[in-house]
């Protein structure tokens, strides 16, 4: 006869008692959808108040394709923002790609080949400038990348001070060309959403990414080489800002030296928002493509109901402050599971002579 006082089984669960596995399961969901759940609401509050302009299939096809390219500058933020680095340069590296395509082919008369290859690679070396100030002279992020952008807007003027129309036709063609009822430079942005989240959540790459924004030092510890991480992540946002830049160029059959710099609050707001999407307190590609559209609905929903113009500005910014603000929150709850596979710390024989002493 067993003499412990244990129960050799589980209590049977009282009847209207909720299942502990389910509360968990719902607790760790709801965090995750949140943000979509929100989207939804806006949705249908605005299809209510505005049932024939609002809610049809010509403004959600419009919507879809005019947020392409933020959506691009947006994502152009993650691998910097995800190695612990901030780029504020997306959006004039945006804009300067955009005036070269239109100056090159425009202006001058270059093949638009040739003319998106020098815009790409403007995007590359801009971002290899940014990665030497900050990651080997050791210069601030924040203060090296506001400088270049308020440097590539100043340039974008001088090369073209105002608005240029008549971009060769094949890009046009690629960027405006309609899939169900939808323009090819959304599929694009989407194409770069799918290519980002494998690279983040499926390689070590994107495991060092992260590993290296939540703390270099154990990072270098780990054997992960940092500095070349923190630089490719640079390289990487000025890349995708410039290929933004491109399809702008064929969305808008010109170049306005302009809009780039607008896209840099709305960026930074969908980044952030998105941090609290999908893998909450993580700065990730299907969150930040969430946000870009949830914050698109509200600011279409409110210009429908008459509130526009200034409306944009302070939609935005409050977004923004109260993206970062959850954001913040959001960083606090557990890691993802995935995380935890990060490569352990690893001490060479000299690491451990050092601690020995």
């Amino acid at each position: 006869m067993s003499t412990s006082l244990e129960p050799t089984s589980k209590p049977p669960k009282a009847a209207g008692e909720p299942d502990a596995g389910g509360r968990a399961w719902f607790a760790d969901l709801a965090p995750r959808l949140g943000l979509i759940g929100v989207w939804i609401v806006v949705i249908v509050v605005f299809a209510l108040l505005r049932p024939d302009t609002f809610f049809t299939s010509q403004n959600l096809q419009t919507t879809l394709s005019t947020q392409a390219v933020p959506l691009m500058v947006a994502l152009a933020l993650i691998p910097a923002l995800a190695a612990g680095e901030y780029d504020l340069s997306v959006g004039g590296v945006m804009g300067l790609s955009l005036v070269l395509v239109g100056f090159l082919n425009v202006e001058q008369g270059w093949p638009i080949g040739t003319a998106v290859l020098v815009a790409l690679a403007a995007g590359v070396a801009i971002g290899a400038i940014n990665a030497f100030f900050i990651v080997a002279i050791g210069i601030e992020s924040l203060v090296v990348t506001l400088g270049m952008g308020t440097l590539l807007a100043g340039a974008a003027l001088g090369i073209q001070s105002l608005p240029v129309s008549g971009v060769s036709e094949s890009l046009v063609e690629v960027s405006r060309t309609n899939l169900f009822g939808v323009q090819l430079v959304f599929y694009y942005g989407l194409a770069l959403v799918l290519m980002l989240w494998y690279v983040l959540s499926h390689t070590p790459l994107g495991r060092y990414l992260y590993f290296v924004g939540e703390g270099r030092t154990v990072a270098r510890l780990s054997g992960i080489r940092v500095d070349a991480i923190r630089a490719g992540s640079l390289v990487a946002g000025s890349t995708i800002s410039a290929a933004a830049g491109v399809f702008q160029a064929g969305l808008i059959g010109g170049a306005d030296p302009t809009i780039g710099p607008t896209l840099l609050l709305p960026a930074f707001a969908a980044a952030f928002l998105g941090a609290t999407a999908i893998v909450p307190g993580r700065f990730n590609p299907w969150g930040t493509f969430i946000a870009v559209y949830f914050l698109a609905t509200g600011i279409v929903g409110l210009q429908l109901i008459g509130l526009s113009g200034w409306i944009e500005q302070v939609f935005y910014g409050a977004a923004l402050v109260l993206a970062v603000a959850a954001s913040r929150l959001a960083s606090k709850r557990d890691r993802p599971a995935w995380l935890s596979r990060a490569p352990r710390v690893r001490f060479n024989a000299r690491t451990r002579g050092e601690n020995a002493a």
